[in-house]
């Protein structure tokens, strides 16, 4: 079972940056809209590409909350993976580094976008997907 997952040293910045910028409390809900705006672009990570994890450290209970099987099973259904698999939490971590990253750069192509229509434009987008 996951016991904490921790950021790139890179992103530990753009953790606060972001929860700062967009009037957030916690910084575990960047998190968790990072990982799962990441997962939503349906790109497979390669796991060559892992960064390092000296950023923000995440225990499994406040990122998840109490559903951490549902972030495993997300992942398990894009790579095809058991929830036993040994490599989970390095694409957990991935994916909340792509997600940090992307919506980083995002921020900075629309500096005045608010979280809540950034994460209804997402909603949205997937419903229209259906």
């Amino acid at each position: 079972m996951l016991k904490s997952i921790k950021t790139s040293e890179a992103n530990r910045s753009v953790v606060a940056g972001l929860t700062a910028k967009l009037g957030m409390g916690p910084e575990n809900l960047i998190a968790r809209i990072a990982f799962a705006y990441s997962i939503s672009q349906g790109r497979k990570l390669n796991l060559c590409d892992v960064q390092d994890s000296k950023g923000k450290e995440y225990s499994s209970k406040v990122l998840f909350g109490d559903y951490p099987a549902f972030y495993i099973a997300l992942i398990c259904q894009h790579y095809g993976l058991h929830k036993t698999d040994y490599d989970i939490s390095k694409y957990i971590k991935m994916h909340i580094d792509d997600g940090l990253n992307l919506i980083s750069e995002m921020t900075k192509e629309n500096p005045n976008l608010p979280l809540f229509d950034f994460v209804v434009e997402q909603i949205d987008r997937g419903l229209k997907s259906l």
